[in-house]
């Protein structure tokens, strides 16, 4: 009886013996699993990096027979005049430009009467403005010839009221890409959205001069060739994109972080736009949306809705 007891004793402490084994070979390859993971997660973070002082320019990036990544879709390219009239040193000779580097045009100009509204109701967004952006100030423009920027770019535009209403549709259809005119959308500040060329068919942020909100004025009025940090400045990135503006096919424009990144070119369609979650309206709507980035062609490469909002310049 006693030695039945003791070999079932010992069986016990085998079978435990063997538990903790097999606990610890589970521990280690669940180990090997997470950090291989963690070097997948690197790796995507790597090759998806963006140097903004070595930022390819978007020169010539253009097409009028199809929409590609990294490129604009135009309806028509017509190369006018003016823009800056001197390269910058902060253009390389190899193709890229530093966005770190790059002059800023002077002056902290206020605009109280600025104004925006924006409204829903059925299938229409109406968003009326006065161009002028209602949450932040802008350069001195003309720029002053005392202002280092003068030097590459004596921009003689100046700043004033313009009226804008534009009616979206407020349930935007996805559909096959179509090509755009100058003009992208509009902030939910107010402000003009462009493409991101100037007159000369040249990358617009990579040689004209902007302010410290990075918007400049034409004859038509104050515009972004490409979103602002002023318009999503203190936003966690772990949170959903936020909606800082809205395209002319109706469907938003967000800022560029998602799930803690960055986003690049490298995550978005030929557009410049993919479908996520994102702050829309005051809630989370999953959509098709464009995405601010610090990459050629910026903001959007073409329109992606079944309908673009009347007037709209193509």
């Amino acid at each position: 009886m006693s030695i039945r007891v003791r070999r079932e004793k010992r069986g016990a402490k085998t079978d435990g013996r063997d538990a903790a084994r097999v606990r610890r070979e589970i521990a280690s390859a669940l180990g090997i699993v997470l950090a291989l993971l963690g070097i997948a997660g690197m790796a995507h973070a790597v090759k998806n990096a963006v140097d903004p002082a070595n930022l390819p320019i978007g020169d010539g990036k253009y097409s009028t027979t199809a929409a590609q990544r990294g490129y604009v879709y135009l309806c028509h390219a017509q190369a006018g005049g003016g823009g800056a009239t001197v390269q910058g040193p902060w253009i390389h000779d190899d193709g890229t430009w530093d966005s770190t580097a790059k002059a800023e045009v002077d002056g902290s100009v206020s605009w109280p009467t600025a104004y925006v509204s924006i409204t829903k109701s059925g299938g229409t967004r109406t968003i009326t403005s006065n161009d002028l952006p209602t949450n932040h100030t802008t350069g001195v423009f003309p720029i002053q010839p005392s202002d280092d920027a003068y030097q590459y770019d004596p921009n003689p535009g100046a700043i004033a009221a313009s009226s804008r209403s534009w009616e979206l549709p407020a349930k935007p259809k996805k559909g096959p890409p179509q090509c755009m005119g100058g003009e992208a959308g509009i902030a939910v500040n107010g402000v003009d959205i462009y493409n991101p060329l100037d007159a000369l068919l040249r990358d617009a942020n990579a040689h004209e001069l902007q302010d410290h909100c990075d918007g400049h004025p034409n004859a038509h009025g104050y515009h972004y060739h490409s979103i602002p940090k002023c318009l999503y400045s203190g936003r966690s990135r772990k949170k959903p994109p936020v909606t800082v503006g809205f395209a002319y096919d109706g469907f938003p424009i967000t800022s560029p972080f998602e799930d803690g990144e960055r986003l690049t070119n490298a995550d978005l369609d030929v557009c410049h736009g993919k479908t996520s979650k994102v702050k829309v309206d005051g809630k989370l709507k999953r959509t098709y949306h464009y995405v601010a980035t610090r990459e050629y062609p910026y903001v959007v490469g073409c329109f992606r809705g079944t309908q673009i909002a009347a007037g709209v310049p193509r």
